[in-house]
């Protein structure tokens, strides 16, 4: 067993975890590992939080409080969702609640875990009011007002915060090679249940039939969840680009939008599929060719060093030029991975540049309010070479 070392903070129950046992957690499902893929993953953390630590010192900073839980998570490997990391010059700590001292023992391998009752915030404070010349990075935008109230009050006047929204979201940006290879796994699900689900698509199913398919599916090829509610819209509601699915039954002769993503091993899969029951009249041929159009110049635009701003407007221009700009009403594409939309965005007058590694999708689309709407996406690698496909199900139009 290992070693429970029993302190007594600011008067609450806290445990100091020692040394863990050779297991982690994946989502619910407890997996034995291999001494060695574990210390891939304590090396991968630890390479990580160097990168952090370099950024604190970048932005004169030597502590970073991080509340949100795919950073917690990114940084320790907990997947509880009561936890907050406080990383400092030469220590990290995971503070948590009772329910999670054995999963945080188990998965935050080589890192201080804290067990506290009560709140996290005003632990953490106290813990900060004891140390000296703390400069402590927080981002506003994961703090509600009432926490930071608590935070502040509890650390007192002698910690000074630093004020640094997405500093972690940053970092993750960049996918490593471990990263990329689960959201292509995650990609190959979404792909196959995709293909499945089209197979399904007939006048009488109703949207919520098919996305309880979707689930299910995911499920069944070992996905631990969604990366968000399936979008199922027929008909005029496909003209919703988030669109919910609702009882309405798939009628004859109209547009069905099918976007779905898959969580495999906590990374997303994100992609948007179009389809029509029955012959489609030339108009909606035509538009969906200048969507499929659109993707394929925002893809040939894809590639590190390039504005996310440049890949939009490749596929902006394109609808533009086929008179349908005014009908896409959405950026063209966001980054993907432990969250179903992160960094980078390609929107409108971005400026930021591609790196290598960032994975994105790339969704033109085209909403015609009483007629219906077509959508496209796919998840791609962004490489110095160009964009690398990661989903594979068939992009033709389909007429059912």
């Amino acid at each position: 067993m290992p070693a429970v070392i029993v302190d007594q903070i600011a008067g609450n129950e806290c445990f100091v975890i020692g040394r863990i046992p050779h297991t982690i957690w994946d989502g619910a499902t407890r997996e034995e590992t291999s001494v060695s893929s574990l210390l891939f993953m304590e090396t991968m953390i630890a390479n990580r939080l160097k990168r952090v630590r370099q950024a604190l010192d970048a932005a004169a900073a030597n502590a970073l409080l991080e509340t949100h839980p795919p950073n917690v998570f990114y940084l320790s490997g907990f997947t509880g969702d009561s936890g907050v990391l406080l990383i400092e010059s030469s220590s990290v700590t995971l503070f948590t609640d009772s329910r999670f001292t054995i999963q945080a023992r188990e998965e935050a391998r080589g890192i201080r875990v804290q067990v506290h009752r009560g709140s996290l915030l005003a632990a953490i404070g106290d813990y900060l009011r004891r140390k000296r010349r703390i400069r402590a990075a927080i981002a506003p935008s994961r703090l509600s007002l009432a926490g930071w109230n608590v935070l502040k009050k509890a650390a007192g006047k002698g910690v000074r915060w630093v004020a640094i929204d997405g500093l972690v979201d940053q970092l993750r940006a960049v996918k490593d090679a471990s990263e990329i290879g689960r959201i292509q796994e995650a990609a190959r699900v979404g792909s196959e249940v995709m293909e499945e689900t089209i197979c399904l698509v007939r006048p009488g199913v109703t949207e919520l039939e098919l996305a309880a398919e979707i689930a299910y599916r995911m499920r069944r090829k070992g996905a631990s969840g969604e990366s968000f509610e399936a979008i199922v819209a027929a008909g005029p509601r496909s003209a919703l680009p988030h669109a919910c699915p609702t009882a309405r039954r798939i009628g004859k002769n109209e547009l069905v939008v099918l976007d779905l993503g898959a969580i495999l091993r906590h990374y997303c899969s994100d992609l948007t599929r179009t389809v029509h029951t029955g012959r489609a009249p030339s108009r909606v041929r035509r538009w969906y060719q200048a969507v499929l159009e659109a993707q394929a110049a925002a893809r040939d635009v894809l590639r590190a060093g390039v504005a996310t701003g440049a890949v939009d407007a490749a596929a902006r221009g394109v609808l533009q030029r086929k008179g349908l700009g005014r009908y896409f009403v959405h950026s063209t594409g966001h980054g993907i991975g432990l969250e179903i939309h992160e960094d980078p965005r390609l929107a409108r007058g971005q400026e930021r540049l591609l790196e290598t590694g960032n994975v994105v999708t790339l969704e033109p689309g085209v909403y015609i309010e009483g007629v219906g709407g077509i959508r496209i996406e796919d998840d791609a690698v962004v490489t110095p070479r160009g964009a690398e496909i990661l989903t594979t199900a068939p992009r033709e139009f389909l007429e059912l």
